[in-house]
């Protein structure tokens, strides 16, 4: 049972933000979701990447800034938390466009943040717990193990647990934390920038929480599932570009954040990484198969030599 919204004080000034890519129906209803909020927000700040603009608006509570050279995830962020402390608002609510958050996921994000913060316990993001649109299970928050980001099964189904990394989508970001933690690394482009960021928030000293009773559908991916040894196993579909930067940043991050010999495992884990996505995509992918071997393995290169950037797409 979902216990009963306990009532938040509206003294905070939150705004959300939203990246958007030719998929005008998925815009639209990740802005009705947030006009529906319980927990009023200030205004709405779409970075529309796509080359013709999806969505025109004269209500002044939605800002749309027009992207057609596709900025990125990590670069439209990094605009988008610039302008919210500018504006004087005390958290960012950042979303992609597939997200829907429900009807009282702000306010249950803020009551956690109010019964938690301490001035010895700071927080820098809050999140909800995003279900998968497709498959219905919940995507997972992830650690840092030493030399890898691995997702791990929550502790609990009703209580606000920690992570080192929530996903983009759904986190609430306290504005407070650019004081100390630069914004994200536009140079990520599109992929692992919750990788990275949440990273370095939980390094500064802050705490990144997820609210199990905070939902929010997302769409993940294209899953598919296959048999294997008598189980039912879920993986991931994605179009070439998807792979080239999945396969990049990660590898980039995992090396970034390794320290001595994390290092040497780091680089086995991505070559093995590498292996095992070739496989899967030999095996249950025939949809460009070769421009996805090409990408995984290109991206995997520029991944340890720190090619970062737009550079595929």
């Amino acid at each position: 049972m979902v216990p009963p919204l306990l009532p938040v004080a509206p003294t905070y000034r939150v705004a959300a933000y939203i990246t958007a890519y030719q998929d005008a129906t998925a815009l639209t209803a990740c802005i009705t979701a947030l006009q529906a909020q319980s927990y009023a927000i200030g205004q709405i700040l779409v970075v529309d990447n796509s080359p013709v603009p999806l969505l025109q608006s004269t209500d002044p509570e939605i800002l749309i800034w027009h992207c057609p050279e596709n900025i990125g995830i990590a670069a439209g962020m990094t605009r988008g938390l610039a302008w919210a402390q500018t504006q004087n608002y005390d958290f960012l609510w950042t979303f992609d466009q597939d997200s829907v958050p429900a009807p009282d996921c702000l306010a249950r994000l803020l009551e956690t943040y109010t019964q938690t913060v301490r001035p010895d316990y700071p927080i820098g993001m809050v999140a909800p717990a995003p279900r998968d649109a497709r498959t219905g299970e919940i995507v997972q928050a992830s650690q840092f193990l030493g030399d890898r980001f691995r997702g791990f099964t929550p502790p609990s189904e009703t209580s606000p647990y920690e992570c080192d990394v929530p996903i983009t989508s759904g986190s609430l970001v306290w504005l407070g934390s650019l004081a100390q933690v630069p914004p994200p690394n536009p140079e990520l482009f599109i992929d692992g920038i919750d990788l990275d960021y949440g990273l370095r928030l939980r390094r500064a000293g802050f705490h990144n929480l997820i609210v199990p009773q905070a939902t929010m559908v997302h769409r993940f991916g294209m899953p598919f599932t296959v048999q294997l040894g008598g189980r039912k196993k879920v993986f991931q579909r994605y179009s070439p570009l998807r792979y080239y930067y999945i396969c990049r940043n990660q590898t980039y991050l995992e090396l970034l954040h390794s320290c001595g010999w994390y290092r040497v495992t780091c680089s086995l884990r991505r070559i093995k990484f590498l292996g095992l996505t070739l496989l899967k995509i030999l095996v249950f992918d025939a949809g460009e198969r070769s421009s996805k071997i090409v990408a995984c393995l290109l991206g995997t290169y520029h991944g340890f030599t720190g090619k970062l950037g737009k550079r595929w797409g």
